[in-house]
């Protein structure tokens, strides 16, 4: 057997197979061919990692990545090279009235793999900087499930599933109403839904009740108002059946929506995230998200261990959207991998309330492998 790509001398850490060792990662024709070791001298083509940690290559669940044609489109290539995103996870920046610019203009020139929860809103998240603010839910006559099943079914290759956000901001007199029409294009078109929530009215508890199996309720660990715990830290009691009925909840980090305080009586109550992602946008890319290394970080500095962090970002991110091909160094799975290593020091990290957290080492991108061919640095 040759190799196009072997990856040498790194510390493998695959949550997928419970793999952690140092050993060889082998590519061929776009996938994982082997995970073992002496794989270098089967190629020509090899790269030396030693010392850093090799992961199958990192899903953001929640990004905005429309760059040009929102207001919060970040770039997802200058994204994937300074967090070593390999997948992103665009979460409603287009709706059905402008997903067609965003597939070709976006999605398809971008050398790393873009994937979409479609906006039920016709034109996504659209209004939405530091000055103006709209929220796309307010407008009933916004809401457009016909045109979005349309778009869903010529599109299903990059659409994984359906979003909508639900809050004061988002759907203000609305209320809760844009979820239900969600639910019946998601209903329609068998693909999940992600919810946004952000202050009440609706509740955290309102909106986590109606998500089924499969659903993703993002901003998961946000402060008070709207936060999952109790005023004495327990967690409330529709969060548990949430989960209970394979509800995912994922972090989402973003400008507002991630809280330390909330976080360690989650962790104390032995409910971690099912999925990590930054929700990195245009407005949060110099804090307090930063991008998806610097939220999972956090996390190691609360006290998860690296595989449990990778986890959620790999094969956790990819059971979410049911890309099994991804987040893993499976035999035949798509050959994405990310390098990393762990930088030690003094790294002060802050929520969304500007509490800072002071953790010993913290993630950083050392390259990045796109379909089994190294891609950054060149």
């Amino acid at each position: 057997m040759t190799f196009d790509l072997v990856l040498t001398g790194g510390r493998v850490v695959d949550p997928s197979q419970s793999i952690d060792a140092v050993t060889d990662v082998g590519f061929a024709d776009g996938n994982v061919v082997a995970v073992e070791d002496g794989l270098a001298q089967l190629t020509n083509n090899v790269r030396d990692v030693t010392g850093k940690i090799v992961t199958p290559g990192i899903i953001d669940l929640h990004t905005h990545v429309y760059w040009g044609g929102t207001s919060l489109g970040i770039d997802a290539e200058e994204f994937a090279r300074t967090s070593a995103v390999t997948t992103s996870i665009d979460t409603g920046s287009a709706g059905p009235g402008n997903f067609a610019g965003f597939r070709k203009h976006v999605i398809e020139p971008s050398e790393t793999r873009i994937l979409v929860y479609l906006h039920v809103s016709f034109a996504g998240i659209y209004g939405f900087d530091p000055v103006v603010m709209v929220g796309e839910s307010h407008d009933f006559r916004l809401m457009a499930p016909n045109h979005a099943r349309r778009v869903i079914e010529e599109n299903r290759d990059v659409i994984v599933g359906i979003k909508v956000r639900i809050g004061r901001h988002a759907s203000g007199p609305q209320g809760i109403a844009p979820l239900d029409v969600a639910l019946g294009l998601s209903d329609e078109t068998g693909l999940p839904v992600m919810c946004h929530i952000d202050e009440p009215p609706p509740s955290y508890e309102a909106v986590v009740a109606k998500l089924r199996k499969g659903d993703v309720l993002t901003h998961c660990f946000r402060p008070f108002p709207n936060s999952p715990v109790r005023g004495d830290g327990t967690i409330k009691d529709e969060v548990l059946a949430a989960r209970e009925r394979g509800v995912y909840f994922d972090i989402g980090h973003g400008m507002g929506s991630f809280s330390y305080r909330t976080a360690r009586a989650m962790l104390a109550g032995g409910f971690p995230p099912d999925t990590i992602s930054s929700d990195v946008h245009a407005f949060c890319l110099e804090g307090p998200a930063y991008d998806q290394l610097t939220t999972m970080s956090k996390f190691l500095g609360l006290g998860m261990p690296l595989d449990e962090v990778i986890a959620r970002s790999t094969v956790k991110a990819a059971e979410a959207i049911d890309r099994p091909e991804l987040g893993t160094f499976r035999k035949g799975a798509v050959g994405d991998a990310s390098i990393l290593s762990l930088v030690a020091g003094e790294h002060r990290l802050e929520d969304v309330e500007g509490e800072v957290l002071t953790v010993k080492e913290r993630l950083m991108a050392e390259g990045v492998v796109v379909g089994g061919e190294w891609w950054y640095p060149k």
